[in-house]
């Protein structure tokens, strides 16, 4: 019996305390080395930094932090356009005083901030599809503002004036249509067209029905009106 006690005994003392804690798998983060970006002063303001347009450490630092929250990759502390823009957006999201351009009416209303090339849809007050960034008309091809009015849809278009395809277009002005793109939103422009990722795209193409409304305001950087 005494055998026993005690190797009962040595056992209890190999067997790991059940609340230890677990030694981290990752290890620490490399310092972040990212110069000044072209987005500087907007990011910093946007993370109540000082606001001096120049990269500190502390400045990369939290910027990487913010995209790593935001999920953007690289989180690498660059302060770039796209990341300034997705910042924007959830800042839209977040915030309803960031909405107020956009009318509130009792039906549903799709909202192109053409200033901060952001859009969302809203019902009243209510989002009905999250903030995203776009790409809209370049200078001579501005996107047409004011109220509009979805009067076409088709999932697998192609342009044959602009030689381009343009999947889960979802017309309101003419030849101007919301649909997605494989381009890059965050460099140059549209032919007038309000651009949105492919899978944006689709998602606001299963929300959205004929006869649905859109207000555009603004005027996208860049353009000449």
């Amino acid at each position: 019996m005494r055998w026993l006690l005690s190797s009962i005994a040595a056992l209890s003392l190999a067997v790991p305390a059940p609340h230890a804690p677990a030694a981290s798998a990752a290890g620490p983060q490399p310092p972040c080395r990212a110069g000044t970006a072209p987005y500087q002063r907007e990011l910093e303001r946007e993370l109540r930094l000082p606001v001096d347009g120049r990269q500190s450490p502390a400045d990369c630092a939290a910027i990487r932090r913010l995209q790593e929250r935001l999920g953007i990759r690289p989180a690498d502390g660059r302060a770039t356009l796209r990341t300034y823009r997705l910042v924007v957006a959830d800042r839209i999201r977040r915030d309803p005083a960031a909405r107020r351009a956009c009318p509130v009416r009792p039906y549903r209303i799709t909202c192109v901030d053409l200033t901060r090339q952001i859009l969302w849809s809203q019902s009243g007050r209510r989002l009905v599809f999250d903030p995203v960034p776009i790409r809209t008309g370049r200078d001579g091809l501005e996107t047409r503002r004011g109220w509009q009015r979805i009067y076409w849809k088709h999932r697998d278009h192609y342009s044959t004036l602009y030689d381009v395809e343009m999947p889960y277009a979802q017309f309101f002005n003419g030849g101007q249509a919301l649909h997605g793109t494989r381009k890059d939103l965050f460099s140059s422009g549209s032919g007038g067209c309000v651009n949105l990722a492919m899978n944006d795209a689709r998602r606001l193409y299963d929300l959205l029905l004929k006869g649905d409304r859109l207000y555009l305001w603004g005027t996208k950087p860049g353009t000449g009106s």
